[in-house]
């Protein structure tokens, strides 16, 4: 009887707890609710972007330069899947080819075309006149070009022999502007076009070690920025998006606690290929002339270079100083 009791006396007092505290029924009624619009938030958002590849890019001409990038890849998946005419661009064939079976794997063949490949090496400047001469050979014409690939190197400005500079100008910036250049001609008698240069964040604001990278990209921005305005008569669309930096995995990332790196990383493992190929999917709609993807930090580094540019050299310098104490350490 007294266990009974007690039992009663428990059911009782929580009872009353529900009866009291009626913010508890509407906490748990509330749970199942968020997680249940933020999945269906996710999966709209999936099928908008889905449905604008798809609209945006039906059976018109898109060139992808670095197709052999994750980024590159991604974006010849997304362009594929929507039905566009993709040219893909590769230092090796062989790799090429293999891209191309995989997108022929997992598509439609009624719906798609298959890609056309043309073998493209930035760094190596006199096969361009042939390279572009095939890429317009392809379907005629072309409607979008990415410019999508990218050298990187990160050393003393001492250290870097001028053929290393020379090298990384080619592919950052004379490789992806005779491009542009060798392209244009067609696009302004069509009078139509979309150029979309895929840009580091460097191509707005500098670190240390990263000289010739900063300078590169910083050229090649200056040349997209100014040629926007001239072709713009010609209904001709030039959109730069400048990201902090493309992850692949996890294995390839190493913690970094120099002070400056903070002004270029997203989060641990920086932008995934697919929020940049998104993110260019909607500057193809919406030909937004300018793209940040970038945190808080980076952006606010980018204003106070402008505004209260001894406070971000005082800034950059001390994380240079930093990162030299913590390697002697």
């Amino acid at each position: 009887m007294v266990i009974e009791d007690k039992m009663d006396s428990n059911v009782t007092e929580q009872q009353s707890l529900w009866d009291m505290d009626p913010t508890w029924t509407t906490t748990i009624l509330l749970v199942p609710c968020v997680v249940v619009l933020t999945a269906g938030f996710f999966y709209l958002y999936g099928a908008i972007i889905n449905l604008l590849s798809k609209t945006s890019v039906r059976n018109k001409v898109v060139v992808i330069t670095d197709a052999l990038s994750g980024l590159g890849k991604e974006c010849a998946a997304v362009f594929h899947k929507g039905g566009a005419r993709l040219i893909l661009c590769g230092q090796s064939w062989e790799k090429l080819e293999e891209l191309a079976d995989e997108l022929a794997n997992v598509s439609d063949p009624t719906a798609t075309f298959p890609p056309k490949l043309v073998l493209l090496d930035f760094g190596d400047m006199d096969s361009m006149p042939e390279a572009i001469a095939e890429i317009l050979e392809c379907y005629g014409c072309l409607d979008i070009l990415i410019f999508n690939s990218s050298m990187k190197v990160k050393a003393p400005a001492q250290s870097l022999s001028l053929e290393m500079d020379k090298l990384l100008m080619d592919n950052n910036y004379f490789g992806p502007i005779t491009l542009a250049k060798g392209v244009l001609p067609s696009m302004i008698s069509r009078r139509s076009g979309h150029l979309i240069l895929v840009n580091s964040i460097q191509g707005k604001i500098a670190v240390p070690f990263r000289t010739t990278y900063a300078a590169s990209k910083h050229a090649v921005q200056a040349f997209f920025d100014s040629l926007r305005a001239e072709v713009e008569e010609y209904s001709i669309s030039v959109s730069t998006i400048n990201h902090t930096f493309i992850s692949r995995s996890a294995s390839e990332m190493t913690p970094s606690k120099s002070l400056w790196s903070l002004l270029y990383t997203k989060k641990p493992l920086g932008v995934s290929p697919d929020e940049v190929a998104a993110e260019i999917v909607k500057t193809l709609n919406n030909k937004r002339k300018e793209v940040l993807i970038a945190p808080s930090l980076p952006k606010m580094a980018i204003y106070a270079r402008s505004f209260f540019p001894n406070v971000f050299f005082a800034v950059i310098a001390a994380g240079v100083n930093n990162s030299a104490s913590s390697e002697k350490m």
